[in-house]
């Protein structure tokens, strides 16, 4: 499942968004620093989102009729 997209896992992206939340928490960070980070976090959202839907999109397929199809050709 080799990317060229720099693709991390849902666990290593909330550790990221949680990193940029603090970022942006900072009194002290500069508005360009800070839309830098905001849009880090908007794409890190974004990811999750894609791989949530993914998850749930396979747990209905097994609850449905008991099978999976691979979900890796998006």
């Amino acid at each position: 499942m080799s990317n060229s997209n720099k693709k991390i896992d849902f666990e290593s992206s909330l550790k990221e968004l949680e990193s940029i939340v603090a970022k942006l928490e900072d009194e002290n960070i500069n508005l360009e620093d800070s839309v830098k980070s905001f849009e880090a976090g908007i794409n890190l959202v974004k990811e999750c989102q894609k791989q949530l839907e993914k998850a749930e999109l396979k747990v209905k397929e097994l609850l449905d009729d008991g099978s999976s199809q691979e979900l890796d050709n998006s």
